[in-house]
């Protein structure tokens, strides 16, 4: 099963795990101090919020795909169109490892394809972006190959990402 997935950067935790678990009837599958996620299977959706210090809203978006065929379909669409993704495998990353591909649409949005393999007892350190705050932090390309400039590259960004979104 496919299922949309949705990353809310949410400033206070504890509140929107309760608007959202009213919202969907169902607590959350995953909860941790800074991380919550709910798998539901009506309507199919990842949805996840944390509180990681990143400006509240949307983080990313996504498909979560059952294998890695379905993952390797996903991006040779996109090599078909001539969009570009960067290629994560064994990514650590929310509380999870998993294969991955990171594609921006043409506004901007980053938009994660990936294949869950195993929990993990962290936030993730799949990349590391050089942000002094939070060594850990995930790697979510923000710019597309036509844009010149290193730094920002990743959510969390920093100065210091440069390369990280090279494929």
């Amino acid at each position: 099963m496919k299922r949309i997935h949705i990353h809310i950067a949410v400033k206070q935790l504890e509140e929107n795990i309760r608007f959202y678990s009213t919202l969907f009837g169902v607590p959350p599958t995953v909860k941790r101090d800074d991380y919550a996620k709910w798998k539901i299977d009506e309507p199919a959706v990842n949805f996840a919020i944390s509180s990681r210090n990143q400006k509240p809203g949307i983080n990313h978006l996504g498909i979560q795909v059952d294998s890695d065929s379905e993952l390797q379909e996903i991006d040779q669409r996109l090599q078909a169109a001539q969009y570009s993704a960067v290629k994560q495998d064994n990514a650590a990353c929310c509380y999870a490892q998993s294969n991955k591909y990171w594609a921006l649409d043409p506004q901007g949005v980053a938009w994660e394809s990936f294949h869950t393999l195993d929990e993990i007892p962290v936030f993730g350190n799949d990349i590391d972006t050089g942000a002094k705050e939070d060594q850990t932090a995930c790697c979510i390309p923000t710019r597309r190959e036509d844009q010149n400039s290193e730094s920002d590259c990743c959510v969390p960004g920093s100065t210091a990402a440069s390369g990280c979104c090279q494929p």
